[in-house]
């Protein structure tokens, strides 16, 4: 089974990293991952990582771009390929 990992990455406006946390946590995506984890860090960062079954280049659902009344820039987005879980090498 491969595996691949998408990570949403957002800079919140000064002060507004409560709202733009709040904001991510409560947006649906319309198909369910294996694993969806959102993080905090400084300069009122937000970073969301969800986990698919199948190939980078798949089309996969991904979180919208935020109100721009929150963020300081456009998020940023990448996808990974999982090459080892555990120290288990994939195939």
């Amino acid at each position: 089974m491969s595996v691949t990992t998408l990570m949403w990455e957002a800079r919140a406006r000064e002060g507004r990293g409560p709202d733009l946390l709040a904001w991510t946590r409560a947006q649906p995506l319309p198909a369910t991952p294996l694993r969806r984890e959102t993080f905090t860090a400084p300069q009122d960062r937000v970073l969301v990582l969800t986990w698919w079954e199948g190939e980078p280049d798949a089309d996969y659902p991904e979180l919208d771009e935020p109100p721009e009344e929150l963020v300081t820039r456009a998020v940023h987005r990448w996808r990974f390929a999982s090459v080892e879980v555990d120290g288990h090498p994939k195939g």
